[in-house]
């Protein structure tokens, strides 16, 4: 069983602190941002049905609020990972060895997730132009088209892909000794390529953000948590094959009650 490994004890308590604290701030920062926005959708109500089609400034908005999304919902669970890449960091700038501000490999990790939401945003718009998604609640007016995203969710968890990305995920330490590169192109090449892991592992679960609500903050939060079990828990990779099995079940029942 593969099991997380634990930030390196090189990195003082004081700079894991800080560290930890600043990715909870912009965490948190993020969530204020899609509580306000949800608080928005609703006092507009019914009238959002009669919104016209997204321009150009109402994509990018679109835009915004996936990416933000993406790093409420994802950064939680890269903190192992970051830390880790900050202990090997500071043990390289004790030796006189070349080093990077971590921010740089956080950097190309949200860029990896800015990329998917860019996909994300493309996949609403057409979703909404061919009315299988409602734009007051973004969330499927299809029966069959969410038992189909269930189903390919659930299947998905059941991949050799999905558990190859899962275990590198799981193994922050393996990584970023595997993985290193020096400078800031380096740790920032680094960081998307665990963003790139990241997303093999979880995409198709952010795709059923269009089944429960992509507005939908509860459904949010369970999500973020079925990928924080995922990664962190001793027995995330076993849970995710449990997991798979239930949502492609829930999947079937969806097709069969359409």
């Amino acid at each position: 069983m593969n099991r997380p490994a634990a930030p390196l004890p090189g990195l003082m308590l004081h700079q894991r602190v800080v560290i930890a604290a600043a990715l909870a701030g912009l965490t948190a920062l993020c969530w204020l941002y899609l509580f306000d926005a949800a608080a928005d959708m609703a006092a507009m109500g019914d009238m959002s049905m009669a919104m016209p089609p997204k321009g150009t400034v109402d994509l990018l908005l679109l835009l915004a609020m996936w990416c933000v999304m993406m790093v409420g919902m994802m950064l939680p669970s890269a903190m192992p990972m970051i830390l880790t890449f900050a202990a090997i960091n500071r043990r390289r700038r004790e030796r006189a060895q070349p080093y990077v501000p971590t921010a740089l490999f956080v950097a190309g990790y949200l860029l990896a997730w800015a990329g998917f939401s860019v996909l994300a945003t493309i996949a609403q718009w057409g979703l909404e132009r061919a009315a299988l998604l409602s734009p007051m609640d973004m969330t499927t007016t299809s029966a069959r088209l969410g038992g189909l995203l269930f189903l390919a969710a659930g299947l998905y968890q059941l991949t050799p892909l999905k558990q190859a990305c899962l275990r590198v995920c799981r193994s922050p330490f393996d990584f970023v000794v595997n993985h290193w590169r020096d400078g800031a192109a380096g740790a920032l090449g680094m960081g998307f390529s665990h963003g790139l892991y990241c997303l093999g592992c979880c995409w198709i679960l952010m795709a059923l953000l269009f089944v429960g609500g992509v507005m939908n903050l509860l459904w949010v939060a369970v999500l973020a948590a079925v990928v924080l079990i995922e990664k962190l828990l001793p027995l995330g990779d076993w849970m995710a094959r449990i997991g798979g099995v239930l949502l492609a079940a829930w999947g079937v029942w969806l097709l069969a009650l359409g």
